[in-house]
């Protein structure tokens, strides 16, 4: 029973706070820079991303100034909220002055009849990126880095980013007015009578060098008993603690920080967890996650004022129950 709830592990653990390392080990900041800026390293990367995208959407993001692109993880079976989504919180031209894009992450199913119904999905809306690996939980890290690979490629001048999952609700208008100001997301709106919150009469803005990536951010430590669905070795992860992450589910990035990332997976071994791996980048990039308690990692019960100011929120696998909530959050003014 010790050895199954994984207590002599944790005993073994190593210090994160003294003893931390991970391949690539060793300072990562002059690759990054130099790739960033096309020149080759003196070290040769570890990972590769030779991805080969069957869609694309490599026109998408033709746009002068580029606001926000929403890159959502999507398994290649839910239709339903794709369809949702792009009615509701998704849907690219819901202020005529910020300019928005959406796309949707997908990976391979060994499935000829799917295939084709993904295929005319992809010919009829151009918002599909499918690349050849199989889509399953354990390869949701390689579903991330493909969207950072399709972002530095395709779409390297938007100013953030947001990664999330198809069983989100998302606020755009409060996702827009908290990047213009994370720290003083929500209390400088709550000063504001309600008809005054326009998106764009506000000074401030962040600059493009900051680099954000924020979310719902957490400390904690592997799960080291064999029955856990997250259950993680000592050869896997040796360390008592986790770099600090945010959930994988809802996180925005800005785009300095999305490049420096996405660089610095070259010389960082991949994860099986999609949200601990980002934090290795992060950590490696001496990227600090921003929180924020208006990204709800859980499902934050229903009510219309509750909603005023929720950025995002788990659990609407239900694509009809999104809809209402979105709609009813867009009436009074909150989506």
């Amino acid at each position: 029973m010790l050895l199954y709830f994984g207590v002599f592990t944790h005993v073994l653990e190593s210090d994160f706070t003294k003893d931390f390392h991970y391949p690539y080990d060793g300072d990562i900041e002059e690759f990054v820079q130099q790739l960033r800026h096309n020149i080759t390293p003196n070290v040769q990367p570890i990972n590769s991303y030779n991805f080969e995208f069957f869609k694309n959407c490599s026109d998408k993001c033709n746009a002068e100034s580029l606001r926000l692109v929403f890159l959502v993880k999507s398994d290649p079976e839910h239709f339903d909220r794709r369809i949702a989504i792009r009615s509701s919180w998704g849907y690219e031209h819901r202020f005529s002055d910020v300019e928005i894009r959406r796309v949707f992450l997908l990976g391979k199913r060994n499935n000829t009849k799917l295939q084709l119904k993904l295929d005319m999905e992809s010919r009829n809306f151009n918002d599909i990126i499918q690349a050849n690996f199989t889509d399953d939980y354990y390869n949701n890290t390689l579903k991330t880095m493909m969207g950072f690979s399709w972002a530095a490629k395709f779409c390297p001048k938007s100013r953030f980013y947001m990664f999330v999952d198809d069983d989100y609700y998302v606020s755009t208008k409060n996702l827009l007015r908290f990047i213009r100001n994370p720290v003083g997301y929500p209390k400088y709106l709550k000063k504001l009578n309600v008809i005054t919150r326009s998106l764009t009469q506000f000074d401030f803005d962040l600059d493009d060098t900051v680099r954000l990536y924020a979310g719902y951010a957490f400390k904690s430590s592997p799960l080291r008993h064999l029955s856990s669905k997250w259950y993680v070795s000592l050869s896997e992860y040796p360390y008592d603690k986790w770099p600090p992450y945010v959930t994988a589910g809802a996180y925005v990035l800005s785009r300095a920080a999305l490049l420096d990332m996405y660089y610095a997976s070259f010389y960082t071994k991949h994860f099986k967890f999609d949200d601990i791996y980002v934090a290795l980048l992060a950590f490696k990039c001496k990227i600090e996650p921003f929180h924020c308690d208006e990204f709800y990692f859980n499902k934050l019960s229903y009510n219309p004022k509750s909603y005023e100011f929720v950025i995002a929120s788990h659990g609407y696998e239900d694509f009809k129950e999104l809809l209402n909530v979105w709609t009813q959050q867009r009436a009074l003014g909150h989506a």
